[in-house]
């Protein structure tokens, strides 16, 4: 065998030998980099409690919640939310689905699906409390919630972060960030809507 073909078999067996190498290196970063987009998502789920939220409801209320006996925006009528409780919500233009006289309670628990613990959750009403006594709760107590808004809610242990009396309203809009249309999202608070002209 000549000098020559002894070096070129030895030039290929490089050239293989790197180009495996390079393969595997290419298979490595495109793993590490899905992964590491997987994560992203898990952290931004993990730090947006909201993400399990169901925007929209059934429309079912409390049998025992009475509506407002004269609402600022009365039902039919459009009203500008000015609340962020979640992504796409703060300055929607909403219809009023329903507006109610109730006390309304920001709340901290932990889900009964397991996962980080929520707090100054809004809003959960007097009347979506498991056995709820007539007079309202104060802060710092500790209830059982029936209200089902987010994964794992309902049947959990709450604490009451603040107690409001006010006008609740049930309402409809379109999610300005992605443009979805939710439908009887429970709850906006009076304070929390200003009129649409």
């Amino acid at each position: 065998m000549t000098i020559k073909n002894l070096m070129i078999g030895f030039i290929s067996l490089v050239s293989i030998f790197t180009l495996a190498a390079c393969s595997g290196a290419n298979e490595e970063t495109s793993r590490d980099e899905a992964e590491s987009s997987t994560n992203e998502e898990d952290m931004e789920t993990q730090s947006d409690p909201h993400a399990h939220m169901d925007h929209s409801s059934s429309g079912e209320i409390p049998d025992n919640l009475a509506n407002a006996k004269d609402p600022t925006y009365p039902v039919g009528s459009e009203a500008v939310i000015q609340a962020n409780h979640m992504g796409g919500m703060d300055g929607a233009i909403a219809t009023i689905d329903g507006a109610y006289d109730t006390t309304v309670y920001t709340v901290t628990y932990t889900p009964t699906s397991g996962g980080e613990k929520v707090e100054d959750h809004k809003w959960v009403i007097h009347e979506e409390i498991e056995n709820a006594k007539e007079l309202p709760y104060e802060q710092g107590d500790d209830v059982v919630l029936e209200a089902d808004h987010m994964e794992g809610m309902k049947g959990s242990t709450a604490t009451i972060d603040s107690v409001k009396d006010t006008t609740v309203y049930m309402v409809s809009y379109t999610d300005t960030e992605t443009g979805e249309e939710v439908e009887n999202h429970k709850w906006v608070t009076e304070n929390e809507l200003t009129p649409f002209e």
